[in-house]
């Protein structure tokens, strides 16, 4: 095995890296292990790519060690094979062992028990360590028993519309009508298509929607399937074609019971609180809970539910034509977890679709508001929110208008969709 790990990293050191750097901030020489988590596809190698680059640039390429877990000659790994990845580099460069070297560890969850062997070497050697993972639970349990306060986690996801148009090769002046003029026709893309970095770089239709498929399949039989070993397969099927259908959509999970109860599945409810929680810890599903000051109120309420990218509604989504107020409210909801881990709906007798304590922020969406009683009823909505949460600001988005309007002291800021992806 060291023979296979001097190849693995002699061949890395050699290769080439060619990538479109993203919109993330990553440390290179911080005290702590970076870990980086995210759905599978999303960018995570890419951005480790990015880091080594830099290094690259400072003449340390020599002092890098990159192994990929899920090289199939890997397949099978032990952690008690891991230590071989060290002497295998120290036997290639020697004169390293009094200089700082960096690790990178992509898809770590691949190996059982990885965490003892990071945290003995994150204690022994003059190391900087650089993990990825898929898995948001697999990753934070370990993290949490053998890593804790060693490490500092970034989540990763699939592009905002910013570093899509940057993928595309768009200029963003928002004082030039022809940048605006592509701006809009690219979002049109986005909103169906999806932000994963592949997909912004593909042109053909058909390659899209069956990579986007494989993506699905790779997340569901790698990150759910085996690693929980599910046997109601057809349940599991049912449940994420629902969710993807659906995204932006208030679920109960007694509701989605009986729902699939009567088309004959045999389940219980606890095996769909399961196969939910699976979901999300492969980071394809995301939760709202409705704000509430009692966490026991917050679960008597049906969650509102979101999917990881657009495009995977775009291949499940069976209608003759996009519901494009699910696509923009679950476009709005990425953007915004990006920033902000903890987002909650808002009821009292109306309902807004995004309160964040953070930044003490309201904010509904709503595809068209040409009609008078829609409009009127996303204002008012806003309004009684800001009443009782004693607010003087609010964010409609939506399609095409852009105006600032103020009722009783309250303002309220309407934006276009594409220029608040851009803006906030």
């Amino acid at each position: 095995m060291t023979e296979l790990f001097k190849k693995l990293i002699t061949d890395f050191q050699e290769r080439d890296l060619n990538f479109i750097e993203r919109d993330y901030n990553i440390p290179i020489n911080s005290k702590k292990i970076i870990s980086l988590i995210g759905v599978r596809r999303s960018g995570k190698t890419y951005i480790l790519y990015q880091i080594i680059s830099k290094l690259r640039k400072k003449g340390l390429n020599r002092n890098i060690i990159y192994i990929s877990f899920e090289d199939e000659r890997l397949t099978g790994l032990s952690y008690r094979n891991l230590n071989e990845i060290i002497e295998a580099y120290f036997e290639l460069f020697p004169e390293k062992r009094d200089e700082k070297i960096y690790i990178f560890f992509d898809e770590i969850q691949e190996v059982k028990h990885w965490e003892k062997f990071v945290r003995r070497i994150y204690d022994s050697l003059n190391a900087n360590i650089f993990l990825t993972g898929s898995s948001s639970k697999l990753l934070s349990k370990e993290i949490a028993t053998s890593l804790r306060g060693r490490t500092i986690t970034y989540e990763i996801f699939p592009l905002s519309f910013k570093e899509y148009l940057k993928f595309r090769d768009i200029q963003i002046n928002l004082y030039s009508s022809k940048s605006i003029s592509f701006i809009k026709k690219n979002l049109e893309n986005y909103l169906l298509q999806g932000g994963f970095p592949e997909i912004a770089l593909e042109e053909n239709e058909d390659v899209i929607v069956r990579t986007l498929r494989d993506y699905v399949d790779l997340i569901v039989y790698r990150d759910v399937i085996e690693r929980y070993g599910i046997k109601n397969l057809s349940l599991l099927k049912l449940l994420i074609k629902y969710i993807f259908s659906n995204p932006a959509t208030l679920i109960s999970i007694s509701k989605l019971y009986n729902d699939f109860k009567s088309m004959g599945y045999k389940l219980s409810k606890d095996t769909l609180f399961e196969y939910f929680e699976y979901l999300s810890d492969a980071y394809t599903l995301f939760t709202t809970s409705i704000f509430r000051s009692s966490v026991k109120e917050e679960q008597r309420n049906p969650k509102k539910v979101f999917i990881i990218d657009n495009g995977f509604n775009y291949i499940y989504n069976t209608s003759f034509s996009p519901d494009y107020s699910k696509l923009y409210e679950n476009s709005v909801f990425l953007h915004l977890r990006r920033k902000y881990p903890e987002i909650y709906y808002f009821k009292e007798k109306k309902e807004v679709d995004f309160y964040i304590p953070a930044e003490r922020l309201l904010i509904n969406v709503s595809y068209d508001i040409s009609e008078r009683k829609t409009f009127q009823r996303e204002i008012n909505s806003l309004i009684e929110g800001m009443r009782y949460l004693n607010l003087k600001k609010a964010y409609l988005v939506t399609s095409d208008r852009e105006k600032e309007i103020e009722i009783d002291g309250y303002k309220i800021y309407i934006k276009p969709l594409w220029k608040w992806l851009l803006s906030y």
